[in-house]
């Protein structure tokens, strides 16, 4: 009998027993390990040779990723550990550590309870540590730490056994000040501290680690570790430390089971009521309740079509089962039920609540939705995403014979990603694909030609701008082209602190109107704007002011389809709107239906809000990214000049030792090309990295060549139109 086989065996008998099982994720900093830690668990429970662990990167089985030597997508796998004579099953996602794959990382984050976080001990914590932790914790992940690379301080950096002491208790408490600022309810809990096991140091690539507990029961300290390391005699250590060992404890020690979990988790990510029947099913991981599974990814299979992965929370998974998808009427037959390991899904007959699962079937699903028996449970929460989409570039085909299956495959790969944004413009026949980064383009550029065998041509990369404005204007009328119905609106800016409240999907229409109205009268709207609001677009909002208009109420959805276009396509660039509040504030309408229909009601108030807009100051906000560099101290002046020259600005400054750390910030249209450029000014020895950091308006002296160059670029009279050529003559 295989080793796969015998494994897949064992899984199964511990699938239906939530105390027995554990769903965690790897997350860190890119490069800081997290593959090769993944591999050597696996090693451990036997699923793949040890000798090839670390080298095979059985999770980065992505062809692009081998290559690369980084992780994009985030994998599952699932294997068995035994802890004091038990067996317990560990469901595992290894995550990427690059900030353009961030998105992954959110995603995996629902499906799992508890996050094992990776750090470099040589580097310490990184931004992405940070933002990778600070969405564990959003999700209500429980988090322990691996502290890695240990060999190196010892053999690179030359440092004492008293001085790596030191320094690990300087990440412990970098952690334990990030857990606090953000979860200080948890802290006690959740802190991180040697002495009680929840931290572990070791070498991934050496195979080793200790932990305070084992080194009790072993008699093995940092001094022999540090002897051991001395003299490099890393094989002797991983035989008397293994590192999947010492790893999988901890793990199964502190990372909640999903019956702890779950009861917690449920309050964060679903808004429903827990006193109902699912609420209590799902809290109680009710194998045999009805089926409430939330899909935080999709993958494409060359045998079995699309493949829908996520958390199952409630109920059992059976072939032939037919589930809602939310968001839609339609109900999807489930055709194979499974679990992953690695780049393999093996077929099951059943999965219970509790697990992580891999199913063929859902073709109405994407990414985040939720799939149940139940025709109308409230939904899971959105996943909220730490970035959004900078960066576009255009895509077509190589071939004409091609462009109807671009077409199909652009659909697939938005649905596979929900970070990447597709669009196609139908007049222009141009697709764009705007994502979180120039890499994350390039990947997905990749992909299509290697797995979709279309071969493309991409543009040089775009920087995504928004449309806003900085002061108000109105009333503006707008007539419908029957001169029948007339519509008055003003516009003014939102407030930022509600920009970001919706975007974080703290305010949103799906919440209850006292609760929204709530936190809107906390952030200084008035009651009758509070009460109004009507829509949200992005991050835009309509606000109904009238009272009483006769035939308002059903021809609303016509005047929003009329905002919506305007939030969509800005009148001085076409491009996407930001921070916008429209109000209605008089409205005549004519009492036939017949002489407000669509093509009379959705150009006038189209034209009101367009006009509006020109009136009230508009700009064009770019966005910027946060930026860190490591770098030597004599190598700063080529660091700060860099930055500098691309209108940026230090922000912070700090110095560990002979390295300095910079802080700073700069608009992402400078950014392009920065890396090697970077790289020539410091000679190679700058470590950075990037992380999303909102928007903020364009110079006034650089906006009209930058509209003008998005209109040249997207075929428009090079003039913005003027605010009287949207209004009713």
């Amino acid at each position: 009998m295989g080793r796969r086989k015998k494994m897949v065996e064992r899984v199964q008998t511990l699938m239906d027993k939530p105390k027995l099982i554990r769903n965690i994720g790897i997350v860190a900093h890119i490069d800081h390990g997290k593959t090769t830690l993944s591999d050597n668990l696996l090693a451990g429970a036997g699923m793949i040779s040890k000798e090839l662990a670390g080298t095979q990167l059985f999770m980065d089985y992505d062809e692009e990723e081998q290559q690369r030597g980084i992780t994009i997508n985030a994998a599952n796998v699932s294997m068995v550990h035994t802890f004091e004579e038990k067996e317990y099953l560990i469901n595992l996602i290894d995550t990427p550590g690059h900030v353009d794959f961030g998105g992954d990382v959110t995603r995996a984050m629902r499906a799992v309870d508890g996050a094992l976080v990776v750090v470099d001990a040589v580097e310490g914590t990184m931004p992405q540590t940070e933002t990778v932790l600070r969405q564990a914790l959003r999700e209500n992940v429980k988090p322990v730490l691996f502290i890695n690379k240990v060999d190196r301080l010892i053999n690179e950096l030359k440092v004492d056994s008293q001085e790596m002491q030191v320094r690990l208790g300087k990440v412990i408490d970098h952690v334990n000040k990030l857990i606090k600022g953000m979860r200080p309810e948890n802290y006690k809990e959740w802190r991180m501290d040697a002495a009680n096991g929840t931290v572990a140091f070791g070498s991934a690539l050496y195979n080793w680690a200790v932990s305070v507990p084992f080194m009790t029961r072993t008699k093995i300290g940092f001094n022999e570790v540090y002897e051991y390391c001395k003299n490099e005699d890393m094989k002797s250590l991983a035989q008397k430390c293994p590192l999947h060992e010492v790893v999988n404890d901890m793990i199964i020690r502190f990372m909640p089971n999903p019956l702890e979990a779950q009861k917690e988790r449920i309050k964060v990510i679903w808004r429903g009521d827990p006193k109902s029947e699912i609420g209590k099913s799902m809290i109680n991981v009710d194998p045999s309740g009805d089926v409430a599974l939330m899909v935080t990814k999709i993958l494409t299979d060359p045998h079995a079509g699309e493949i829908s992965a996520g958390r199952l929370f409630s109920g059992t998974l059976r072939r032939g089962a037919e589930l809602y998808i939310s968001g839609t009427s339609a109900k999807n037959r489930l055709q194979q039920v499974g679990i992953y390991m690695g780049p393999d899904r093996i077929e099951v007959e059943q999965i219970p609540a509790g697990n992580i699962v891999a199913v063929s079937g859902l073709k109405d699903a994407i990414v985040g939705t939720t799939a149940t028996t139940l025709r109308d449970m409230v939904p899971f929460e959105g996943i909220k995403h730490a970035s959004e989409p900078v960066v576009t570039v255009s895509v077509e085909a190589k071939h004409m014979k091609d462009l109807p299956k671009l077409v199909e495959v652009l659909r697939q790969v938005a649905k596979e990603d929900p970070t990447l944004k597709v669009s196609i413009n139908e007049e222009t026949g141009e697709h764009l694909m705007a994502g979180m980064g120039e890499l994350h383009l390039e990947v997905v550029g990749h992909r299509i030609e290697r797995d979709k065998n279309v071969e493309i041509i991409t543009s040089t990369p775009l920087v995504v701008y928004r449309e806003t404005i900085q002061g108000t204007a109105g009333p503006v009328e707008g007539k419908s082209p029957n001169r029948h119905n007339r519509f008055y609106v003003e516009v003014e800016p939102m407030k930022p602190e509600v920009v970001e409240l919706i975007k974080s999907g703290s305010i949103s229409m799906k919440m209850s109107e006292i609760d929204r109205r709530n936190l809107l009268l906390k952030e200084g709207m008035t009651k009758d704007e509070a009460k109004g609001v009507t829509h949200i677009f992005e991050s835009n909002m309509y606000i109904d002011m009238t009272k009483g208009v006769q035939y308002l109420r059903e021809t609303m959805e016509l005047i929003l389809e009329g905002f919506e276009e305007v939030m969509k396509e800005g009148p001085l660039s076409r491009e996407p709107c930001q921070g916008v509040k429209v109000k209605l504030v008089d409205v005549k309408l004519h009492e036939d239906a017949v002489h407000r229909g669509p093509a009379q009601v959705i150009p006038a108030s189209r034209q009101a809000i367009q006009a509006a807009t020109l009136m009230a100051n508009p700009t064009l906000l770019e966005p910027y990214q946060k930026v860190f560099i490591q770098v030597p101290q004599e190598q700063m002046g080529g660091a700060t000049r860099e930055i500098q020259g691309r209108r940026g600005m230090i922000l912070n400054m700090e110095t560990e030792g002979d390295t300095i750390i910079l802080e700073a910030k700069a608009p992402v249209a400078e950014l392009f090309g920065f890396a090697g450029d970077l790289r020539s000014a410091t000679e190679g020895r700058a470590m950075w990295s990037t992380e999303f950091a909102g928007f903020e308006p364009i110079p006034a002296n650089m906006l009209k060549d930058v509209v003008k160059g998005i209109r040249q670029r997207k075929g428009l009279k090079l003039e913005p139109p003027k605010s009287s050529d949207f209004m009713s003559r």
